[in-house]
């Protein structure tokens, strides 16, 4: 008997919504108005949250009002703190992109457009929680007074002041004291880790939570998955930050599971309660930290927040953004840009001026520029003053052994010899 013809089967390979020439259709974004989506409570079952996974919380509108159950009404001081952060975020990464250029330091990775995410986060947590960041939370640090500019370059010009003396590429901070954890350039490995440290910290009895950020495209990642799953299943009090910014270096958020449905739907259904944020609104990044700060701490569980957001500049200095998505898509982007609307919203309020505001850029210009050439004064890419090659052997042990103190006069004595040689 014959059987019938089978239909040939098709592989399907997700494309994004716009290519250079083109126009992006943001549409796939499903977008819900300002104040539109209803707040739940703090120990709703994360089962529950579904809905939350799927609409967008938003606060501020297109005219910077706030609107909506998830308005965190902070006071006008925070709001000027919170932009004053974002635009030194935003004018140091211009300054650091610009030192690339001049081949002062080998690489950058700046955030652009991103600046929200992270700065609405850091006032909403405490003093002593912990972030395990990717290459692009660099506002964690730069919202702090208490970490030096003048530090921070010079990691990244891995010069004799390098607090991280050369081992790491630059923008791969490690700052203890700030609750920053090291920066890895391994894709996702920071999310088990996060979860880890939730896990301690609530075994030893302690009140510090546990804050870890991942891009869209490392959600596919192995190491992902797996965070969530202890996360969900020993109820860590842990925040999984996922950043959409909708590309992965050349890859659009599609090819990592975000066609049809929302990273924050993953959340769902691994057992955490799951949010999707405008990454874009200060005021909605703010409140949704806040919530799922409050849920880890009163024992209710993790959350995952997919923040939506967009990468505004090139994935890195090394990459060219013209060659794989429309030139002006930052422009057209319906989240808009997270410091004009914070700035736009203080306008509304009557706190803040346009006279102030250019007075801000042009005195955090003038303090990044100084930090930049106190850092310069002790080395940078052009002129080779990198530290010491024995520190290759320091800070492991304690005291360090007979091996590598053998192993460093080797070391030491092959250097001089070609010395000699160079001299000869």
């Amino acid at each position: 008997m014959q059987q019938p013809q089978q239909p040939i089967l098709k592989l399907h390979v997700p494309e994004p919504t716009g290519r250079p020439g083109g126009s992006t259709d943001f549409s796939y974004l499903m977008l819900s108005p300002a104040g539109a989506v209803d707040k739940p409570a703090i120990d709703v079952p994360a089962a529950q949250t579904a809905d939350w996974a799927t609409r967008l919380v938003r606060v501020l509108d297109d005219d910077g009002h706030a609107k909506g159950a998830w308005n965190p009404a902070l006071p006008p001081e925070q709001l000027r703190q919170g932009l004053r952060a974002m635009l030194k975020t935003r004018l140091f990464d211009a300054r650091m992109v610009l030192a690339q250029r001049q081949k002062k330091l080998s690489f950058y990775m700046q955030c652009l457009g991103e600046e929200a995410v992270t700065i609405a986060q850091a006032q909403a947590l405490q003093e002593g929680d912990m972030h395990f960041p990717t290459y692009r939370q660099q506002g964690l640090l730069l919202c702090r007074e208490d970490i030096s500019l003048q530090e921070l370059i010079c990691q990244l010009m891995s010069n004799t002041c390098d607090p991280l003396k050369g081992r790491q590429l630059p923008v791969l901070y490690s700052f203890k004291r700030a609750g920053f954890f090291t920066t890895s350039g391994n894709l996702a490995t920071q999310m088990p880790q996060a979860v880890g440290w939730a896990m301690a910290s609530a075994i030893k009895g302690d009140s510090r939570i546990a804050s870890a950020w991942i891009g869209d495209g490392s959600t596919a990642e192995s190491d992902f998955h797996t965070a969530l799953t202890f996360a969900h299943v020993y109820r860590a009090p842990v925040i999984i930050n996922v950043v959409n910014n909708q590309w992965a270096i050349s890859s659009f958020q599609s090819i990592a599971g975000g066609e049809g449905t929302t990273f924050a739907q993953r959340g769902v259904g691994v057992g955490l309660a799951s949010l999707r944020v405008d990454g874009n609104d200060f005021l909605a990044v703010y409140a949704a930290s806040q919530w799922a700060a409050a849920r880890a701490r009163g024992n209710h569980g993790p959350t995952l927040i997919e923040w939506v957001t967009y990468r505004a500049g090139p994935h890195s200095t090394s990459d060219d953004p013209s060659k794989y998505r429309p030139v002006d898509d930052w422009l057209k982007f319906p989240l808009g840009d997270p410091i004009e609307r914070l700035k736009q919203h203080l306008l509304v309020l009557g706190e803040w001026s346009e006279a102030q505001h250019q007075d801000c850029i042009a005195q955090l210009e003038a303090d990044i520029l100084a930090a930049q050439k106190q850092a310069e004064r002790n080395g940078s890419l052009l002129d080779g003053r990198v530290p010491s090659a024995d520190t290759i052997f320091e800070d492991v042990y304690e005291q360090m052994p007979p091996h590598l103190q053998r192993q460093r006069a080797q070391m030491q004595a092959a250097m001089q010899a070609g010395t000699n040689q160079q001299s000869a």
